[in-house]
C-alpha cells in the first residue's frame, strides 16, 4: 500500500484548505471554529497549511504568534476569538514555534522569516529551559495572577518534556543557522533526554493517555531499540486494528490526530508498513471538503465530539508527508535535519554524567 494511494496530493491540498478556512481573520487557529486557540495546535496547523500550499495563511498564522507573546516569552493557555481564557503559561506549548520555524525554513529557505521570528523563539525557548526540574524534565506550567507569573507547577509531564526536546533541537538548529549560539539550551536539552531514557517514572503518571506512550519515541529522545521496545510494550492497549488508536487506554475511542502522531513516530525508527497501515486504518474519520472528525467510539459507531478539528486535519497532513516525502519539512519529525541529539552532561539527578566520565578517564 502507497501512502499516495491513501491520500492524493490534491486530497492534502483540500485538508489544507478546510484549516484555512477556520483560521479566524487574526490569523488565530482554533481547534475548531469558535472553540480556543493554543500556541501548540497552532503552530501545528501552520505547518501543515505550509505543506498544503497555503502559504499566505501559514504566515498571518506564524505572524498571529509573535503578537501573542508574553515579554516574558510564554503564550497563554486558552484564547478564545482574541480574548485570555486561561492566562496560564504551558512549558509544551511555548516552546513549540522553534519547530514550526525551523520546518517553515526546509520548505521556503526564507532566512528573512527565520531572522524576523527568532527573538519570539529564543524568547520562548529561554522561558522554558528556565523552568528544568533537578532531575531533567521540565515543570509543566505556571499560573498567572494579577497580570504577572505567579505559582509554578513543579510537575513534569512526559508527553510534553517529549515535546520539548524536538524543540529544544529545533531551536539549536535555528540558532546555528544564524551564528547565535543557545549552550544553555544545549544543556538543558541533554539533562531532559537523560530524563526522558533514564527515569520516565519520575514524570507525572499520565500512563492511561496514548501520547504518554509514543511521545518520547515521536520527540526523538528515545530510538533504536529502545525505541521499539517501548513501541511493542501497549501497542495492544492503544492499537484498534482497522481504526487507529485510542486516546486513553480504558475509553473505546480512536482519535486521529493521535494515530497519526504513532504514525510519524513509526516512521520515524523505520517501521514504515505500520504506519502506512495506521494511515490508512484512520481514514474512516476524513468528511467532506477534506476535514477531519476528532474521533470515533466504536461500540456506538458514532463520530465524537462532533466537531471538525484543525489539530486532527494538521497531524494527517504532517503524517502523509512524512511518508511521502513530498515536502522538504517531510523529516520534521525523523528528525535528520534538527540539531543533534545533546550530550548528557552536569546532570542533577545523581547519575553518572558524560562530563564527569571524560574527567575520569
Amino acid at each position: 500500500m502507497r501512502p499516495d494511494v491513501i491520500l492524493t496530493a490534491a486530497q492534502v491540498e483540500e485538508t489544507a484548505a478546510s484549516i484555512a478556512a477556520m483560521q479566524e481573520p487574526s490569523g488565530a487557529i482554533p481547534w475548531t471554529i469558535g472553540e480556543h486557540t493554543d500556541i501548540w495546535n497552532h503552530v501545528e496547523s501552520a505547518m501543515a497549511l505550509l505543506v498544503g500550499g497555503q502559504v499566505e495563511a501559514a504566515e498571518r498564522a506564524y505572524d498571529w504568534a509573535v503578537s501573542m507573546q508574553r515579554p516574558d516569552g510564554s503564550w497563554p493557555m486558552k484564547i478564545v476569538a482574541g480574548e485570555i481564557e486561561d492566562h496560564s503559561g504551558e512549558t509544551n506549548m511555548s516552546a513549540y514555534l522553534a519547530v514550526g520555524v525551523w520546518h517553515h525554513w526546509l520548505i521556503r529557505r526564507d532566512e528573512e522569516f527565520v531572522r524576523r521570528l527568532w527573538p519570539t523563539v529564543r524568547r520562548g525557548l529561554d522561558w522554558v529551559v528556565g523552568m528544568q526540574l533537578p532531575f531533567g524534565g521540565i515543570a509543566w506550567s505556571q499560573e498567572w495572577a494579577d497580570g504577572a507569573p505567579a505559582r509554578v507547577n513543579a510537575d513534569a509531564l512526559l508527553a510534553g518534556s517529549s515535546s520539548i526536546y524536538q524543540s529544544l533541537r529545533a531551536g539549536v538548529a535555528l540558532a546555528d543557522l544564524l551564528d547565535d549560539p543557545q549552550p544553555e539550551w544545549e544543556l538543558t536539552g541533554g539533562r531532559l533526554g537523560h530524563a526522558l531514557l533514564e527515569h520516565r517514572d519520575l514524570f507525572l503518571d499520565k500512563s492511561e493517555f496514548s501520547m504518554d506512550w509514543y511521545y518520547p519515541v515521536l520527540g526523538g529522545a528515545v530510538r533504536g531499540s529502545a525505541a521499539h521496545e517501548l513501541i511493542a510494550s501497549r501497542w495492544d492497549t492503544f492499537v484498534e486494528a482497522g481504526l487507529g488508536i485510542r486516546c486513553v487506554s480504558k475509553n473505546p475511542w480512536v482519535t486521529g490526530a493521535e494515530t497519526c502522531e504513532l504514525v510519524m513516530a513509526l516512521d520515524a525508527i523505520g517501521d514504515r508498513p505500520r504506519a502506512v497501515q495506521l494511515l490508512a486504518d484512520m481514514q474512516h474519520l476524513r468528511a467532506e471538503d477534506g476535514k477531519y472528525w476528532t474521533g470515533y467510539v466504536f461500540p456506538d459507531d458514532v463520530n465524537w465530539p462532533a466537531e471538525h478539528t484543525t489539530y486532527t486535519a494538521a497531524a494527517v497532513i504532517l503524517a502523509v508527508d512524512a511518508l511521502t516525502h513530498s515536502s522538504a519539512g517531510a523529516d520534521i519529525m525523523r528528525g535528520t535535519t534538527l540539531a543533534a541529539d545533546f550530550a548528557e552532561i552536569a546532570l542533577e539527578c545523581g547519575c553518572e554524567s558524560a562530563d564527569c566520565v571524560a574527567s575520569l578517564s
